[in-house]
């Protein structure tokens, strides 16, 4: 019974933050798309609508359709399907779990962006000045987290403590 719970709330996790993105997605291109960038808190946030073809910070946006194709769709729905497969054949602690959710609830938003339309709603951009991040979406800030989760319970956990396979 622990187990089936745990696995509904995980499941809750990956619907909610990739329903969360898709929303807000849907809110960038109805709202954003065509119109100059709105800032707030002294220009600390800016929301503006950029579709992105290529990866982190349009990485291979230059590249032919074919080639982003195949890297960026293939490349990203193999890397889902390989953290689905650890998901699933070894024990996480519940924060690697949780990480490892964030992580394939970004993925298939920005996977869904890519099939459907070819390129990623990006829309988010923070900073300071001129020190500014690229611009963003909230499927990329659960990857990051995830990612950064998972990575945490690596780094403190010791080698014979690491994941096992069940």
């Amino acid at each position: 019974m622990i187990t089936l719970s745990r696995g509904v709330l995980l499941c809750l996790l990956l619907a909610g933050t990739a329903g969360c993105d898709r929303v807000m997605k849907h809110l960038a291109v109805t709202a954003l798309a065509g119109e100059p960038h709105q800032s707030f808190l002294a220009d600390t946030v800016r929301l503006q609508y950029h579709e992105n073809p290529g990866a982190f910070l349009a990485f291979g946006a230059s590249w032919s359709p074919v080639a982003r194709a195949a890297v960026f769709q293939f490349g990203n729905a193999l890397s889902l399907a390989m953290a689905g497969f650890l998901a699933a054949r070894y024990r996480w602690s519940r924060v690697a779990r949780c990480g490892l959710v964030l992580f394939l609830a970004g993925g298939l938003s920005n996977l869904t962006d890519r099939i459907a339309i070819g390129s990623v709603i990006d829309f988010l951009n923070v900073g300071i000045g001129p020190v500014r991040t690229g611009i963003f979406n909230v499927a990329d800030v659960a990857i990051m987290v995830g990612v950064s989760m998972v990575l945490w319970e690596v780094l403190r956990l010791k080698p014979a403590h690491l994941p096992a396979p069940r």
